[in-house]
């Protein structure tokens, strides 16, 4: 399968032969050109493949992600052929997400259709792929009649979505998806929670001040509901759970929760709001055996710690934050999500944090879990632990732009003000993907760009496995200083599968070991002190990680990436033991439609 999917790769002679084919018929739609081609013809020139990809890359995006029935939606595209000139049908809609309904453009029909009105019966239209630049799909000069826009009276998440097909029209080779809400109203989410409520997917909720859920209140946030952060607010908008609150925010695939920016689109920043904070009652390193979260005023609301390691923070499925970050006070900014003492009753799955200020996502002690992360374009840190957290992560990816290149991929500390705090920090980690700007980096962005993929310092432990550490801008592995060495040599840190390539490659840093690390890190790669297996420099092979809003991090034909000698996951009950390659990706792309890689530049009119 892995052979049949990457065919493409290998036939550069084949793909070549392909401008030698004649003219072909050059089609227009909305300022985009389409060179059509013959059912026969589109059949001899995929003979020789089982084409099941597309070096590719489209993306699409609205004027804004909420709106009212009646209202007027501009819908855009991006797309980058990237050098594929095989023949492909198109195939674009609008799908309810609560329904499943889907109507087809450019008729407004139920029934299927080609992006030219084609039905199945009357045969897709075949065609390479165009290259369109913020092109007006939907909207004033654009190709499909701008009546489409209009917003139905179906509250609900509903999805934009262009296919790519194969010639035949019947296998999916690529899709580019994006979430909009249809709501009856906008409601003012502020002050405490104090009991039980529910967000609903039917409105939208501005997100005003410091909102503390407390008092054993549960606040329940249904799938595909939009939370709106206000920029310039005073305090910061930000949403905070108290050790005796709990947050359901149980979102779907299809129905991500999204919380985000009021912002225009193409107008967002990082920080333009607080984040999100859940604060728990499981054990932390402090002294005192608590602590109380940065920037805002010390008091029962903001304190965690405690003595209940299966202490329960709520639910975060299928969640996304965006633009968070903003500082509560001086040099004291929110993550994109925090963890305070969170225990083990906590559940985090299929959740991204995009833009942050500060740091996208960030533990504070406890032994929460977590499982498929996506953080993206952060100003600081990728991932962040510190104060004794022992939770276990595994399918996480990482990656930068040459906006925000950010700091760290990973930041581990143990504390740092003792640095042999007990307990001590030991996570457990597998199956992470860090892309970093590589060569794409701007010089004085932000100080401390781009460090290192992996920064382990202040005394912590940890297990780090099947990593793949690619193109950070300054280096792939520091280990930083004694006290996190004596735990290098006492085996209370550990690797095992840690691939390395192109990291400090603007200053010229070379693809070996000692290139790839400091030199205090280097003596354990190299299996000369503690437990290291498994080190090696070499191209990943990654398919294309740097294709800016519409990203590939899955492996070509011949990466690494599924080679033997990986280890294989505990089977403890958390850990996928399936997942025996390095990286975040096998074949299966888990990203896919609830998340989002765009970036913002690329979505400006």
């Amino acid at each position: 399968m892995q052979a049949r999917m990457t065919a493409r790769f290998l036939v550069g002679a084949g793909v070549l032969s392909l401008f030698c084919l004649g003219v072909q018929a050059a089609e227009k739609g909305g300022g985009v050109n389409f060179a059509s081609v013959g059912y026969g013809e589109a059949e001899r020139e995929v003979s020789v493949l089982a084409q099941f990809d597309t070096p590719a890359a489209v993306w699409l995006w609205t004027d804004k992600y909420v709106y009212q029935p009646g209202q007027s939606l501009t819908l855009r595209w991006t797309v980058k052929p990237n050098n594929d000139l095989y023949p492909y049908t198109i195939v674009a809609y609008r799908q309810n997400n609560q329904t499943g309904a889907k109507t087809y453009l450019p008729n407004g029909t139920a029934e299927a259709t080609d992006i030219f009105g084609n039905t199945v019966q009357q045969g897709f239209r075949i065609t390479r792929l165009p290259e369109a630049n913020k092109q007006v799909l939907i909207g004033a000069g654009g190709m499909f009649p701008a009546g489409l826009g209009t917003v139905p009276n179906e509250p609900g998440m509903h999805t934009l979505v262009v296919q790519i097909r194969d010639y035949t029209g019947t296998r999916i080779v690529k899709s580019a998806y994006w979430k909009i809400g249809v709501v009856d109203s906008f409601e003012d989410l502020q002050g405490d929670v104090t009991a039980d409520k529910t967000l609903v997917r039917t409105k939208a909720y501005s997100l005003k001040g410091l909102v503390f859920v407390k008092n054993n209140a549960t606040l329940t946030i249904e799938p595909g509901t939009f939370i709106l952060g206000q920029p310039g607010s005073q305090p910061p908008s930000a949403l905070f759970v108290s050790q005796n609150g709990k947050i359901i925010a149980d979102g779907t695939r299809s129905r991500p929760i999204i919380m985000t920016s009021s912002q225009p689109i193409g107008e967002r920043k990082p920080g333009d709001w607080g984040g999100l904070v859940l604060l728990g009652k499981a054990p932390v390193n402090w002294a005192t055996g608590f602590g109380y979260i940065e920037g805002v005023t010390e008091s029962d609301d903001t304190k965690y710690g405690g003595s209940d390691p299966n202490h329960n923070c709520g639910t975060l499925r299928y969640v996304r934050v965006e633009f968070a970050g903003s500082a509560l006070s001086p040099n004291n900014e929110v993550n994109g999500i925090t963890w305070g003492a969170c225990g083990k009753g906590t559940i985090t799955d299929h959740v991204e944090a995009k833009y942050g200020f500060d740091d996208n996502f960030e533990w504070f002690g406890g032994n929460s879990d977590a499982k498929y992360l996506v953080s993206a374009y952060p100003r600081d840190d990728y991932i962040d632990g510190q104060i004794g957290w022992t939770g276990r992560l595994q399918h996480v990816v990482a990656v930068a732009n040459k906006e925000y290149q950010g700091n760290r991929g990973i930041e581990m500390d143990n504390n740092e003000k003792d640095f042999g705090a007990q307990p001590l920090s030991k996570p457990q980690m597998y199956n992470f993907t860090f892309v970093g700007a590589g060569d794409a980096f701007t010089q004085g962005v932000d100080e401390g760009t781009g460090v290192a993929a992996l920064w382990l310092r202040r005394g912590t432990g940890g297990v780090y496995n099947n990593m793949i550490l690619y193109n950070w801008v300054s280096g792939g592995f520091e280990a930083r200083d004694d006290a996190t060495l004596a735990r290098i040599d006492s085996k209370d840190l550990t690797a095992n599968g840690i691939l390395m390539w192109d990291n400090g490659k603007l200053s010229g840093k070379a693809n070996t070991v000692e290139g790839q690390s400091t030199s205090t890190a280097a003596p354990f790669l190299n299996g000369q002190r503690g437990e290291a297996k498994n080190v090696e420099v070499t191209d990943p092979m990654l398919r294309r990680p740097l294709e800016g809003s519409d990203p590939d991090f899955r492996p070509r034909l011949g990466s690494p990436v599924f080679r033997a000698n990986w280890i294989q996951p505990p089977d403890d009950g958390f850990f996928d033991q399936w997942a025996a390659w390095i990286g975040a990706f096998g074949d299966q792309d888990w990203t896919e439609e609830w998340s989002s890689f765009h970036q913002e530049d690329d979505l400006k009119p």
